[in-house]
Parts: structure tokens; sequence; C-alpha cells
């Protein structure tokens, strides 16, 4: 249970002082798609304001407000962490940090990593010194990600790593890369490890895909004998599986949280009233506020369960299967929210380059286009219902 007694009322004080003082004002506003703090050794900075607000909440080791002092983070209580939460939301600040270490791969490495691994990697994260990426999907092992078939082999004093993965978010401007390796070809899921290498390694291309969207946020990574230090492998060999599962459960819990949704009512409001026309105040297509209407209450349902979700986990419950429930949802929801927002845009909603259609417009409907991605990533739709089915509601595979 949450302390609501003094001690968090100091601390809500200082916290409070502490944002007045040490937040710029244009991280008070809303962040443009060029200013997206991603950090890393090759991230360029739009707004020098962003590299400062970094800065100073890393110093604080508020980036990962919950992580334990010793690796960076904040050492925060789970109330102490909800409490900095709505005094950033109060002034509306940026997050200081988006990062795929913070997301998925720091919490893996506090519950699998040795020591020295974690002294190595976590305060890195935390300071947005490395920007990472996922190397998990292949050309023929995506759905079914056990059959992934990356070889590394044990050389003696490195291993050698050859392979390809896909769909590696951002793998042309990342620093590093945590990656599943086939280190065993005599068994599936058993015979997989979780390694992390640095992407200017020899031997490492990664290649952006255009994608229907227009922009290229995804590549296709080769390793053509990439040298790994032994050092680098985290966990025990061949036990990277139980690392995989549980990196995932991260990712797609941190995806549902990211908004999938949550909180798009007003942005279709708004859109649908500068296209549609207003009618005493409302929307004046009565069928589209209707439906516009029950997207938002989908969509604050949806925000509610996610924070209790996040609540049970900070309070040692875990994830397990709730986080596919929930990626399902967000994916649903968010596919549902372009789709109205399209519909609302009319033949404003057509455009893709030129004279004749407003830039907003079409960066609506190119983020429509890219939305249909979004039961694919982080888990296919499909699967995420398989998990449901076997582990919520213990149906078995039909023979």
């Amino acid at each position: 249970m949450a302390d609501f007694g003094a001690e968090l009322d100091v601390f809500r004080t200082e916290t409070r002082d502490w944002l007045e003082a040490n937040c710029p004002a244009s991280m008070r506003t809303p962040m443009t798609a060029e200013e997206t703090p991603w950090g890393g050794a090759r991230f360029k900075w739009a707004n020098p304001d962003s590299k400062t607000w970094l800065d100073r909440m890393a110093e604080k080791g508020w980036t990962a407000p919950m992580w334990p002092k010793d690796y960076g983070g904040g050492g925060l209580t789970a109330a102490q962490a909800r409490v900095l939460e709505q005094e950033m939301a109060r002034i509306k600040a940026r997050p200081p940090l988006f990062s795929f270490g913070i997301w998925m791969l720091g919490p893996v490495l506090l519950e699998y990593a040795n020591e020295e691994q974690k002294k190595a990697h976590l305060p890195k994260i935390v300071r947005g010194e490395i920007r990472w990426c996922q190397g998990y999907s292949e050309p023929g092992a995506g759905s079914d990600l056990a059959g992934l078939q990356t070889r590394c082999e044990d050389k003696g004093d490195h291993f050698l790593i050859n392979g390809q993965k896909v769909w590696t978010s951002y793998a042309d401007q990342a620093d590093w890369i945590f990656c599943l390796v086939r280190t065993d070809t005599t068994k599936k899921h058993e015979g997989i490890s979780f390694v992390l290498f640095d992407m200017t390694t020899p031997g490492v291309d990664a290649r952006p895909i255009k994608l229907i969207s227009g922009e290229s946020p995804f590549c296709e990574t080769f390793f053509t004998d990439v040298k790994v230090p032994k050092a680098q492998m985290v966990g025990k060999l061949n036990g990277g599986w139980d690392i995989a599962k549980r990196l995932l459960q991260f990712e797609r819990q941190n995806i549902s949280a990211g908004g999938f949704g949550g909180a798009a009512g007003l942005e279709i409001e708004e859109v649908a009233l500068a296209h549609v026309g207003a009618d005493n105040g409302k929307i004046a297509d009565g069928d589209l506020r209707a439906r516009i209407t029950a997207h938002k209450m989908d969509a604050k349902a949806f925000s509610l369960t996610v924070r209790r979700v996040e609540a049970e986990a900070k309070s040692g419950k875990g994830l397990g299967p709730a986080a596919s429930i929930l990626k399902y949802a967000a994916a649903t929801l968010n596919q549902h929210k372009h789709e109205l927002m399209l519909e609302a845009m009319g033949s404003d909603g057509l455009g893709w380059d030129g004279e004749g259609f407003d830039r907003a417009n079409i960066r609506e409907t190119r983020a429509w286009l890219r939305s249909k991605g979004n039961s694919i990533e982080g888990g296919t739709s499909e699967i995420n219902l398989n998990v449901v089915a076997k582990r919520v509601l213990g149906l078995m595979d039909h023979q």
C-alpha cells in the first residue's frame, strides 16, 4: 500500500520545487517527433534544452526512478515514483528520455545480469549515453521466435555470430544491441542465448526498410563473422529463452502504456470538429460523434487498467500474461483511433505530398498507415490471443 503520510508530503514538496527550478520552459511544451529524446552517442539533439533536461533528471536518477541507486537509478519507492509522475504531469514536463534500455533491457539486466554487467550498462542507460536496439525477429522467425537461426559459435576466447535479424527498430542509429542467438542447434527453446554487443563491431550491417508510411524506423540487420566477448552473454549459455520471454513482457507492457489509444479522445474530437463541423458545439455528424464517444470510453477504461497492472507489477506481483492482454487491446485501440480520424478528415485524408494538402493532415494519413503495424510489432495480435487463451483462460490446444 502506498504511503500517504507526512514523509510523502515532504517528498512531494521537494519534488515540486526541484522540477520548477530545473525543468526548462521549452520542456513544458508538446514534443515534436524531431525532438524525441532518444539519446546515445550518435543522436543529434534538435533542442539543446532536451539534453539539459536529460542530464538534470539523470543526475537525480529520475530517468529510471525505481532502479537502485547503486546502478544510477533514483531508488524511489512506488509511492514516490507515482508522486514524481504526478508532479511532472502537473507542469506538463516532457519525458527526459525515450529508451529501449529503460523500457526493456534494463529490467531484465536487473533480474538476470551479473554484477559486472549491471555496473557496466545500467548507469549508461540511465544517463542516455547508449542507444539500444533489439535483435529478436528474423525473416523465418517472427511469430515463432524460438525458431531463430542466427548462429553463435564458441571460438574459445570469444563468440562468433552469423545470421540476420529483421524489423530491428532504429538499428541504423543504435549504439548497442541486445540479441537472441542460437548456441545449440540440437534444441529449440533450450538452444537460445542472450548476448549484448556494440553495433560498430566489424561485420554488423544495418539497412533501413522503407515502410508504407514513407518512414524507415525499422531495419534488416546482418551479422557476418561478428566477434563478441564471452563476458557479454547475459545469463547462462542456452538460457536465453527465459530472458527473452521476460523482456517481451516488459516490451508489451510499455507498448501498452505508451498510449496506443489511451489518451486519444480529445485529439479525435479536435480533428472531427475541424473537418466535419460543429452543431451547438458538438460534432455535427451524430453517428461519428457516438463512435468517438465510445472510443473515448474504451480508451479511458484501458488507461485505468494499465495503471492498475503497473501498480500490481511494482508491488511484486509481476506482469505475467496481462502484458499480452494489454498489448492486444492497445494495438486495437490505436488502429481504431486512426480509422476514426481518417474518416473524420474525409477527402483531406487522401493526401500524400505536394500542394493542396495541409502538412498536419498528411502526417495523420501516414500515421494511419503506420498504425497497421501495431498488431504485428511487439508480438502479433494472433500470438497474444494464443497466450491469453492458454495462460489466462486455460484453454487447451485444439487436437
